[in-house]
C-alpha cells in the first residue's frame, strides 16, 4: 500500500520516529524503516520512503515472518489496505497527520 504525506514540515526520520519506525537503511535515495510488533522483530511493519519535493511517498506492508528463502527479499507480507495494515494507517494519520492513498 502507498501513501503520500504533503506539506513536510520535518525530514522524513523524525517523522516516522514519532509514528513509532526505526530507521533501518538508505539505498538509491529511498529510506527503510520498520516498526516491529513483537520482541522477536516479526510481525513488523515495513516502510520505504522516498521524498518527492516538499512530500513524502510511503510505502507500506506487513512482515509476517522473516524471509524464508536465503538471502532473496521475498517473504511473508501482507499489501492490501485490510485487517492490520488498515489500523496501521489509522494510526499513522493520527500520529503524522492527513496522508493520501496512492494507487
Amino acid at each position: 500500500m502507498k501513501f503520500r504525506v504533503e506539506k513536510l514540515r520535518e525530514n522524513a526520520v523524525s517523522l516516522m520516529r514519532r509514528a513509532g519506525y526505526i530507521f533501518q537503511h538508505e539505498k538509491d535515495g529511498e529510506m527503510s524503516f520498520v516498526r516491529p510488533l513483537a520482541r522477536s522483530g516479526f510481525p513488523r511493519f515495513h516502510c520505504y520512503t522516498r521524498g518527492d519535493g516538499m512530500a513524502l511517498v510511503v510505502s507500506i506492508h506487513l512482515d509476517q515472518k522473516k524471509e524464508t528463502y536465503g538471502h532473496d527479499t521475498r517473504h511473508h507480507g501482507e499489501y492490501e489496505n485490510e485487517g492490520a495494515l488498515k489500523e496501521e494507517m489509522a494510526h499513522i494519520q493520527k500520529t503524522i497527520g492527513e496522508v493520501t492513498l496512492l494507487a
